[in-house]
């Protein structure tokens, strides 16, 4: 079979090339033409455009570079409808993707969508239009199935890539002793972002002096130096780690983490946290109009209660962050979260997302393939 991949993010380079794997062991002789990054090119196939080309963030962003978004819109339609592959395989990235999903689905291109759009978070009715133009829709957050339900629309939980992820992660024995860490530490998971690590460091940062028996240690992101991390850190019991945050969150004690995937990673680790996140003003004030839920965090949107406290924009601050770290290091309310914990992890299932997504995909395209 011919599969044609679009993938817009590093994210979905990552779970396109997993899902290429695992696609080549049910279909041996599958072929690939698509939208993505190196991690899927080293799946082999053609790489029709990079990634780096495509990914804007951001309403300004976007609007600034819309001449470019529209031009690999229309050079992917037009890729797309040459190739004329048994299915289009489109990975997350919705505002690219289901603009490119309605095309194929007009000229008779057969839709998987890989990792769903969050249209349960704001404009739902948008879910009518998923349901005319994606043939089969893969989740990978449990409670996305019966949302998609109440719409009428059929869909698949395949499991959660994180789950691949940490399956696969092998702790570093010598960790703690690379980095001088002893048994008390306190994880910072910023973000990966500038305007996320400059608007949420400085009040994680702000409690340590509160804690002074605990190590806080910032899982720091590749894409900036040590120099840009130091100018936050005035403390001296703090370490900075980069690459390392599967490493950080095996040993951790407890944590505070940026609003993000980086919370449910946390939680699949068992480290009772407290989650942090600060927007722009004008950003979170549409957000509080438009949003449907009830909360921010994948922990406590999977639990559907709250699991995990939640401090956004000005309850974000030094004494909220002290007083709620202190519940989780030890006692009571540190117990409640890991219980909570181990029902979360049964609701997740098990790894081999990329897996059931593949034989899910051939299996449709065996059964319908003239």
């Amino acid at each position: 079979m011919r599969y044609y991949l679009v993938a817009g993010e590093a994210s979905g380079d990552l779970h396109g090339a997993n899902l290429m794997k695992a696609l080549k062991v049910q279909d041996p002789d599958a072929e690939f033409r698509f939208y993505g990054g190196d991690k899927m090119k080293a799946e082999g196939g053609v790489l029709k455009k990079h990634y780096a080309e495509m990914a804007f963030m951001g309403f300004t962003e976007v609007l600034l570079n819309l001449r470019t978004i529209l031009k690999n819109m229309k050079a992917c339609k037009a890729d797309v409808l040459e190739y004329n592959p048994d299915a289009l395989i489109l990975i997350d990235f919705p505002g690219f993707n289901l603009k490119i999903a309605e095309f194929a689905k007009e000229n008779g291109i057969r839709v998987c969508y890989y990792i769903s759009p969050k249209v349960w978070a704001w404009n739902q009715k948008r879910v009518l239009k998923i349901k005319r133009i994606v043939d089969k829709l893969f989740c990978i957050l449990p409670f996305e199935v019966d949302f998609y339900k109440d719409w009428g629309m059929d869909v698949d939980y395949v499991g959660n890539p994180l789950l691949d992820a940490i399956a696969q992660f092998n702790p570093d024995s010598s960790f703690k002793n690379t980095y001088g860490l002893n048994d008390k530490i306190i994880a910072l998971l910023p973000g990966s972002r500038k305007q996320e690590i400059e608007r949420l460091l400085p009040d994680m940062l702000s409690v340590t002096s509160r804690f002074p028996d605990y190590q806080f240690v910032v899982a720091a992101a590749p894409t900036f130096d040590e120099s840009y991390y130091r100018q936050f850190i005035s403390s001296e019991n703090v370490t900075l780690v980069f690459e390392r945050t599967y490493d950080l969150l095996n040993v951790a004690t407890a944590a505070i983490v940026a609003s993000g995937t980086a919370t449910l990673e946390t939680a699949l680790f068992h480290v009772p946290q407290v989650v942090v996140y600060r927007g722009g003003t004008i950003s979170v004030a549409i957000a509080r109009m438009l949003v449907k839920i009830r909360f921010i965090s994948l922990v406590n949107l999977i639990m559907d209660r709250k699991v995990v406290t939640e401090l956004i924009q000005q309850d974000c601050n030094t004494q909220n962050i002290a007083n709620e770290l202190d519940l989780v290091v030890a006692g009571e309310g540190r117990q409640k979260m890991l219980t909570d914990y181990k029902e979360l992890s049964s609701k997740m299932g098990t790894a081999g997302a990329s897996e059931r997504t593949a034989k899910l995909i051939t299996s449709y395209l065996k059964g319908n393939h003239h």
